[in-house]
């Protein structure tokens, strides 16, 4: 049984509030989801982004036989990239910029003020330059904090910049807008008011009908009542995870702009 995690995630000061995790399990070919809940409530987890992102590590970490989906880019564009890969990137990345704003600046300036795509945001049609202004510390936090610290300790594998081996937890990039879109179900869902929980509805909706998803009732109350949505992205992360260890070409080609900039699974 491979177990799947989705993974709406935050850059943000209060990270444990914001990050959703959504944890499942293949059985009998379908993706049956057992939880819902944020990175505070994580064992040694906290509001704090510090703590939360330690107790996310340490889940992935006891996870070997997970696929985890991560809702934030795991590369630049490769105009972007001076390393030879994205492993050694990856390494380099918090020696090089220190902070955030470093971070977004150096992009900007080496891209010459414009905001670079990479190819698999074109293809995915991802809302953002991995660099933008809405969500560059998501970027930076994400690769620093955790896609780093679990390569170096060579407990997981981040696809397809790296081969999926066994007894290691499979990383993947996801974009839950990326991934309505691809099955032409992007509506308004996120916020308050009657129009949009039941925006969030249809598509819970949507996804037990269409796909081999299994929510139970306390996981919909959820992904329905939190009103920014992002509940409802983490199980939208667990699906693009499943759908894509589930699909017989994964991890996809392993050269080119792939392995170099990363790839968005939806």
């Amino acid at each position: 049984m491979r177990r799947v995690y989705g993974v709406d995630f935050s850059g943000a000061r209060d990270a444990g509030q914001r990050i959703w995790i959504a944890r499942g399990a293949i059985v009998d070919g379908t993706l049956r989801i057992e939880a819902c809940y944020r990175a505070a409530d994580l064992p040694g987890g906290e509001a704090a982004r510090e703590p939360a992102l330690a107790a996310l590590r340490r889940l992935i970490t006891a996870e070997p036989n997970a696929a985890v989906g991560l809702d934030f880019p795991f590369g630049l564009p490769a105009a972007l990239v001076p390393e030879g890969g994205w492993e050694s990137f990856a390494r380099g990345f918090a020696r090089r910029y220190p902070d955030a704003d470093t971070f977004r600046r150096a992009c900007v300036a080496a891209a010459g003020g414009r905001e670079l795509r990479r190819l698999t945001d074109i293809e995915a049609a991802t809302p953002f330059s991995p660099y933008n202004l809405r969500i560059y510390r998501q970027t930076y936090t994400g690769i620093r904090d955790l896609l780093a610290p679990l390569v170096a300790a060579g407990v997981a594998c981040v696809v397809p910049m790296q081969p999926a081996l066994p007894g290691r937890a499979w990383l993947l990039e996801v974009c839950p807008a990326s991934t309505l879109k691809r099955d032409g179900r992007y509506a308004p869902y996120k916020g308050r008011g009657e129009a949009r929980r039941a925006g969030r509805a249809r598509i819970l909706e949507a996804l037990e009908l269409a796909e081999r998803v299994a929510i139970p009732a306390e996981v919909r109350r959820a992904a329905l009542d939190d009103a920014g949505g992002d509940a409802l992205d983490s199980l939208l992360a667990a699906v693009a995870a499943f759908r894509a260890i589930t699909d017989p070409a994964f991890p996809g080609p392993r050269d080119g702009r792939y392995v170099r900039e990363g790839r968005v699974y939806v």
